[in-house]
C-alpha cells in the first residue's frame, strides 16, 4: 500500500492552486524565476520589485510590472508591488488585499556592496544588513500572524556560500547571509507547531547581483531556472522537511548541516582547575573531524556539555572511591533518546532478516505491527556501566574485562521512540580473588513512568584479593540450573563474519569485539562476539518459538555467559518450558562448548509453535 502511495505521489503533478505567493526581488533573475514556475503551477503571485540596481540604488515599477504581464499573458495570476522589502509589511499587505490571503513567503531580494574590510563603510555595512536581514524581518514579521491562524505557512530564506564559508570582499554581505540561517533555524522550530516551516536556499545563479561578476559563459550557465523548482518542492505542501539549507546549481543539489569534532574534556574533575596547558595538549583532539557528530537542536548541542560536566561530577565524587567502598556511591542520571533507528540496527546485529517474516517488523519503520526487541534496554543502559567503569579511581584495565551475567525485566514493551532517563546503582563489589565482580543496577524511566530494570555482572579479570566480600547478602538475580531431560526444542543460528563489526554499531564499541591486537591482548587469538549478542540472538529465537515473535508477551530474562563466541559460529539454544519459563542454554555448535548456561525467560503467556 504505501509503495504504490508513493508510486501515485510520484506521477502527480505538484501544483499550488489556491494558494498565495509573494516572492520579493522578483524583477529578474532568480526572484522572476521563482514567480513564474508558481504562477504556472496554479498560484496567484505578488511580484515584489524596487527596481533598483544590484547595488540598491534607483527604483523603477517596470520589472515587476514587465514580470506581472509575462504571467498574466500565459494565463496566471499575478500583481505587482514596489515596496522596499523594509517596508515589507506593505508587500504582504498587497497578497491579502489582492488575494485575501498569504501561504508562502519567499525572502529572495538581495543586493551587493562588496567591499575589502580596510575600505568598508557603515553605510555599507548598513544598507546590505537592512536589505538582507531587516527586509526578512519585515516580511516575515508581517506574514506570522496569518500563517499561525491559518496553521499553515511556508517561508524560503536566501543564504549564499558566503554566508556559510565567506568570501573575500563581502564582509556585510557575508554576516547577513549567516544571519539568515541563525534567523531560518529559530522560525522553523518557533512555527513548527502551527505547520509554518522555514527552509533556506543557498543559490547560485545569473541574475544581476552575479552580471558584472561571473564570467558571460558560466553566468549563462547558472539559469535560474535550474534552481527554482528546488525552491518550489520545499514550499509544497507535500514537503515535510523544516529548517534544511539546500544549496542548488546548474541541476544540482546539496544539503548543507553543521559539523562538530567529538571534542575532549579537558580536566578530570569539577575541583582541578583548567590550564592553558591542558588546552594545549588536548587541542589535535579539539581540532579531529574523524568522528564527527551533528547536533540537530540547541538541546542536542547542549548535550554533550551535559556529558563533560557529568564525567567530571563522577570524577570529582568518585574520585578516592576504591572497589570495596563503591557499592551505594550515587552515580548522575543519564538522559538517553532513541528513534526508530536504534532498534532497528540493534535487530540487525542480532541478526534479524528480511527474509523472516517475523523479523521484518523489526526492521522495518512503516511496518503496520513495528517492533522493539525486548532485550533492547541493554543498549540505553550501556553507557552506565561503562561510567562504573571509568571511575578513574579503580584504574580498570578493558582488556581484562568480561561481561559475567545480565538480567533485563521490562516493566511495559519498549516503545518504538523515547527519551530515557537513567539511574545507575553499583549493587555490590565482590573480591573472587582471581578477579573482582561488580553487580550493578540500571533502571530506566520515561515521561510515562518506569519502563525497564537491567542488573549487569560484570568480571575484572585479576582486580581481587582488594579484601571484599565474596559473596552479597543483598538482593540479585541468580542463575538456574535447567531441568534434567532432554531439551524441548533446539534452536539454532549461525553467525556471520561480520556479526561483531554489525552489533558494536549499537554502541558498544569495545575493541576486543574488532581489533585482532587487542583481542590478542585480552588473551583471544582474534576478536569475540558480544556475550550480549549472543544473549539477544538467544532471546529473539526463544522470543519466536514460544511467543510468536511479540514482545508484549515478555517478561524478564537472566543468563549467564561462560565462555566466549567467534563471530562464524553456530549458536545452539537448548530450550526447556516449564509453565511461563522458557529455561536455556546456548552452545557452539562446532565445538559443543556452553557459552550461556543457567538462562531462563519469564513470559506473561506462552504462544509455542507446534
Amino acid at each position: 500500500m504505501v509503495y504504490y502511495r508513493f508510486l501515485s505521489t510520484m506521477n502527480r503533478l505538484l501544483r499550488f492552486d489556491g494558494r498565495v505567493v509573494v516572492v520579493t526581488g522578483a524583477g529578474g533573475g532568480l526572484g522572476k524565476a521563482y514567480a513564474m514556475l508558481f504562477a504556472e503551477r496554479g498560484a496567484s503571485v505578488v511580484v515584489n520589485d524596487l527596481g533598483g540596481n544590484q547595488h540598491g540604488d534607483g527604483s523603477s515599477s517596470r520589472a515587476a510590472d514587465q514580470v506581472v504581464q509575462e504571467i498574466v499573458q500565459k494565463g496566471g495570476k499575478a500583481v505587482p508591488n514596489y515596496d522596499s522589502v523594509t517596508d515589507g509589511e506593505n508587500i504582504i499587505k498587497t497578497a491579502i488585499d489582492k488575494f485575501g490571503r498569504i501561504d508562502i513567503l519567499v525572502n529572495n531580494a538581495g543586493i551587493l556592496r562588496d567591499r575589502s574590510f580596510v575600505k568598508m563603510s557603515k553605510s555599507d555595512w548598513d544598507i546590505v544588513n537592512d536589505v538582507h536581514v531587516t527586509g526578512a524581518f519585515k516580511t516575515t514579521k508581517a506574514a506570522w500572524d496569518y500563517f499561525r491562524k491559518q496553521e499553515y505557512g511556508r517561508i524560503i530564506n536566501t543564504s549564499s556560500v558566503a554566508g556559510l564559508l565567506g568570501n573575500f570582499g563581502q564582509a556585510n554581505y557575508s554576516m547577513a547571509k549567516a544571519g539568515l540561517y541563525g534567523f531560518s533555524q529559530t522560525l522553523a522550530k518557533e512555527g513548527a507547531k502551527f505547520n509554518i516551516h522555514t527552509n533556506v536556499i543557498v543559490p547560485m545563479a545569473g541574475s544581476r547581483l552575479t552580471e558584472n561578476i561571473l564570467p558571460p559563459d558560466l553566468h549563462s550557465a547558472l539559469k535560474p531556472e535550474l534552481i527554482a523548482p528546488v525552491v518550489a518542492w520545499m514550499c509544497h505542501e507535500d514537503c515535510d522537511d523544516n529548517g534544511v539549507v539546500v544549496e542548488a546549481a546548474a541541476g544540482f543539489a546539496a544539503r548543507y548541516k553543521l559539523f562538530r569534532s567529538k571534542g575532549a574534556v579537558l580536566r578530570e574533575t569539577l575541583n582541578e582547575p583548567l590550564t592553558i596547558e591542558a588546552v594545549q595538549q588536548k587541542w589535535d583532539t579539539i581540532l579531529d573531524m574523524s568522528e564527527p557528530d551533528c547536533p540537530e537542536s540547541a538541546e542536542e548541542a547542549m548535550g554533550k556539555m551535559m556529558d563533560a560536566l557529568r564525567t567530571q561530577e563522577v570524577g570529582s565524587s568518585l574520585n578516592n572511591v576504591t572497589r570495596s567502598t563503591l557499592a551505594g556511591k550515587p552515580f548522575p542520571e543519564i538522559k538517553y533518546k532513541y528513534d526508530r533507528t536504534a532498534p532497528i540496527l540493534y535487530a540487525l546485529g542480532l541478526g534479524a532478516s528480511t527474509t523472516d517474516q517475523y523479523a521484518l517488523n523489526y526492521l522495518y519503520e512503516n511496518s503496520e505491527d513495528f517492533r522493539v526487541l525486548p532485550t533492547f534496554p541493554v543498549v540505553p543502559a550501556l553507557p552506565c556501566m561503562f561510567d562504573v567503569m571509568k571511575v578513574p579511581s579503580l584504574n580498570v584495565d578493558f582488556t581484562q574485562v568480561l561481561h559475567g551475567e545480565q538480567y533485563i525485566e521490562l516493566h511495559r514493551p519498549m516503545p518504538q521512540q523515547a527519551e530515557l532517563t537513567l539511574k545507575t546503582e553499583v549493587v555490590e563489589v565482590m573480591d573472587k580473588i582471581s578477579g573482582a565482580v561488580y553487580i550493578l543496577r540500571v533502571n530506566g524511566e520515561d515521561s510515562s513512568g518506569p519502563l525497564f530494570t537491567t542488573e549487569w555482572s560484570v568480571f575484572e579479570v585479576g582486580a581481587g584479593k582488594f579484601g571484599g566480600k565474596r559473596d552479597t547478602d543483598k538482593p540479585i538475580t541468580r542463575p538456574i540450573v535447567p531441568p534434567k531431560r532432554g531439551p524441548d526444542a533446539v534452536l539454532e543460528f549461525k553467525t556471520c563474519d561480520r556479526q561483531g563489526a554489525l552489533y558494536r554499531l549499537s554502541g558498544d564499541f569495545n575493541p576486543l569485539h574488532i581489533d585482532p591486537d587487542f583481542a590478542q591482548m585480552g588473551g583471544f587469538n582474534k576478536p569475540i562476539l558480544h556475550g550480549l549478542c549472543s544473549f539477544g540472538i538467544a532471546a529473539r529465537l526463544i522470543l519466536e518459538k514460544y511467543a510468536d515473535s511479540d514482545p508484549k508477551l515478555f517478561k524478564a530474562i537472566k543468563a549467564r555467559f561462560s565462555k566466549p563466541v567467534y563471530p562464524g559460529q553456530t549458536l545452539s539454544v537448548e530450550t526447556w518450558r516449564e509453565g511461563n519459563r522458557i529455561h536455556f542454554e546456548t552452545k557452539v555448535k562446532e565445538t559443543g562448548a556452553a557459552v550461556i548456561t543457567g538462562a531462563y525467560m519469564d513470559l506473561l503467556q506462552v504462544k509455542a509453535k507446534l
